[in-house]
């Protein structure tokens, strides 16, 4: 375009140089011809003037106000990034512009797709495996045991344990227990009878008779026995019942008594500054990590199915409710004006410092490559205006002044 508009310049300073050749040899049109020559040349010099001028100095020479670019580069700069900041950055733009576009209609409608609902499943299921990749099992143990611990320790262990004891017990879920350790019991005396005899022996006085010490212990095998299986038999036996009252008593004073609740908070300091409780944890997270490895490598797998069915499902809710629409929505608006509210000046910045660490030549480049090529087009437009305008003004000349020359 630079050549186009030379070349224009060029033909004009030939034509006024032929014109002016002519009007000598007494051509009266070469006037009318060296007038428009002669105004396109001042026309094209003084457009090439004032483009050149932006980007540098015409002919290098120093003259004030040229150059305007390398110059104004850094209030460009800013200005810019004023300009995108007041009417791209505005947390009236943004919900406008955001409204406008649909984007939770638009989100649900591509994520029904199932091929989109797979791709979705795929990308997170290796975002997470590189999230994991990353992860420290030291750190994150220590993290997730610090986190559990804290929680734990703030949390009163005494009434909300009462309260569930209580709510157990009264649902009867204390019995199958029940029911297991008198079969046990009763199993376990009638086949180990010997237990009791020796039991009864180390008890019993030196100068007692053997005979007598196996007749009291038969007898009080006997008895063990026959209690055991009648509290295995007897639903509302006796012992169950005391057992029952006895959980109830724990629940209340677990909830209501000082005492209790302050025994219940040493066991669980006891429980959490024991080092087995944090191998828990270790192992609870190794687990975990595992679990999640193994699901997300298989494509066929439950887990990769499972998250593939929920971004399904959810991008058909989008789609067929409007209230969970206009939901995500707001949460969208109220996170993008959080952002440009609180970071508009960081983000426009990165324009103004971008802009300002450039060299000055290099930004003069840049803009030149941007719109030189309409720039061009100024100095071709003056080229055929000045041309123009000079015949006109010639012609006026010659209609008010017939004489002149």
């Amino acid at each position: 375009m630079k050549t186009a508009a030379t070349g224009m310049l060029l033909f004009a300073a030939g034509v006024y140089a032929v014109a002016r050749w002519q009007q000598q040899h007494g051509a009266g049109w070469a006037g009318y011809l060296g007038a428009a020559a002669e105004a396109a040349m001042v026309g094209a010099l003084a457009d090439w003037f004032a483009v050149t001028a932006l980007f540098r100095h015409p002919l290098g020479l120093p003259i004030p106000h040229t150059a305007i670019i390398p110059k104004r580069k850094a209030a460009l700069g800013r200005s810019l990034s004023d300009f995108v900041g007041e009417n791209f950055l505005s947390p009236d733009v943004v919900r406008t512009r955001l409204r406008a576009v649909g984007l939770s209609a638009r989100a649900g409608a591509w994520l029904a797709d199932p091929e989109h609902a797979d791709r979705v499943a795929r990308e997170a299921a290796g975002l997470t495996r590189a999230v994991l990749a990353v992860l420290r099992d030291d750190e994150v143990q220590d993290v997730l045991g610090g986190a559990v611990n804290r929680w734990l320790a703030a949390q009163p262990l005494g009434p909300p344990a009462g309260a569930l004891l209580e709510r157990f017990t009264a649902q009867g879920g204390h019995r199958p227990l029940i029911d297991l350790l008198a079969r046990r019991a009763a199993a376990w005396l009638t086949e180990h009878p010997e237990a009791i005899e020796r039991a009864v022996e180390s008890e019993a006085p030196g100068w007692t008779p053997r005979f007598i010490d196996e007749r009291l212990s038969r007898r009080i095998h006997r008895d063990l026995v026959r209690m055991a299986e009648a509290v295995r038999d007897e639903p509302d036996h006796a012992a169950r019942r005391g057992i029952d009252a006895f959980l109830a008593d724990f629940a209340r004073d677990l909830r209501t008594d000082p005492d209790m609740m302050a025994q219940a908070e040493r066991l669980k300091t006891g429980l959490l500054e024991h080092p087995e409780i944090q191998r828990v944890v270790g192992s609870v997270w190794q687990a975990l990590r595992s679990l999640l490895i193994s699901g997300l490598d298989d494509e066929g797998g439950q887990l990769r199915g499972r998250v593939r069915d929920g971004v399904a499902r959810f991008g058909l809710r989008l789609t067929r409710e409007p209230q969970l629409r206009a939901k995500v929505d707001g949460w969208v608006e109220n996170a993008a004006v959080y952002i440009v509210s609180g970071y508009s000046k960081e983000i426009t910045s990165l324009i103004s410092d971008t802009v300002d660490s450039w060299d000055a030549a290099e930004t003069s480049r840049k803009f030149e490559l941007q719109v030189g090529r309409d720039l061009q087009f100024i100095r071709i437009n003056g080229t055929v205006v000045g041309a123009l305008a000079g015949l006109l003004i010639y012609t006026l000349a010659r209609i008010v002044w017939p004489g002149h020359s």
